[in-house]
């Protein structure tokens, strides 16, 4: 509540002096409908749905040990990110300015030829690639490849997209998601169907990049059943034969 104070000091004053005055605003009660205007708007508000990111986890379906050791070969792919580096460990990069990373892979059981038994490979079932983006709607580099190898799965997907996208599962659009994030869940745990079994590793020079864009492949192709593991001495073997008899390039 305002209030005004007259000053009067006393003393004599002159004719045609005016008078001053002291104005005092108390800001109390301001203080308190702001408050309360805050708990108001904090309680009647809808907060922001965040928006997160949905990702394909690897899945958690019970597998026996001795299953686990012997995956099936016409299933099992494995890649080996790696990335090219200039004599000073700098990342190299292409005239783009990207990294040139490169991914080898061989399917099945690594297949080691060695003629003369002296423990350097002459040739193995290594193969490489690199990894490319889309060229419409055709797959290029090591994103072909596992395309072809989840191709089931990614039909079924693809299907269900269809219905997902004509809301035929739900009008409401939360619910219309839930149920297709949880249909595709099904579809890629589906052991009725071919999947790969995708073993994941990386070279001492490879960059973080290498490794997270092998990580967006699984996503980008529905692959449910992967794993990182570390290179071992056959993997580097393969890899220098594979230079050896191509060339770094």
């Amino acid at each position: 509540m305002a209030q005004i104070e007259q000053s009067d000091k006393g003393g004599k004053k002159k004719k045609g002096t005016q008078k001053k005055m002291q104005i005092h605003v108390d800001f109390t009660p301001m203080v308190d409908m702001n408050m309360l205007l805050i708990t108001f708007f904090m309680l009647c508000t809808t907060m922001i749905k965040s928006q997160t990111l949905q990702i394909t986890l690897p899945t958690n379906e019970k597998v026996e040990q001795e299953q686990m050791n012997k995956a099936k070969e016409s299933e099992a792919i494995t890649l080996i990110v790696s990335t090219a580096r200039k004599d000073n460990g700098e990342v190299a990069r292409d005239d783009d300015g990207r990294a040139k990373n490169v991914v080898y892979y061989y399917t099945g059981q690594p297949q080691l030829v060695d003629d003369n038994n002296d423990g350097v490979l002459e040739d193995s079932n290594l193969q490489k690639e690199v990894f490319l983006g889309n060229d419409g709607s055709t797959q290029r580099g090591i994103r072909k490849i596992l395309h072809d190898r989840n191709k089931q799965v990614l039909t079924k997907i693809n299907d269900l997209k269809v219905k997902w996208r004509n809301k035929e599962f739900s009008s409401n659009k939360d619910k219309n998601d839930s149920i297709y994030q949880a249909m595709a869940k099904e579809i890629r745990n589906d052991s009725t169907l071919t999947r790969p079994v995708v073993v994941i590793k990386a070279t001492p020079e490879a960059s973080w990049e290498s490794l997270i864009s092998a990580l967006d492949e699984m996503q980008i192709n529905q692959i449910s059943r992967y794993q990182i593991d570390n290179i071992n001495h056959n993997d580097s073997l393969m890899i220098e034969a594979y230079q050896r008899k191509h060339g770094n390039n």
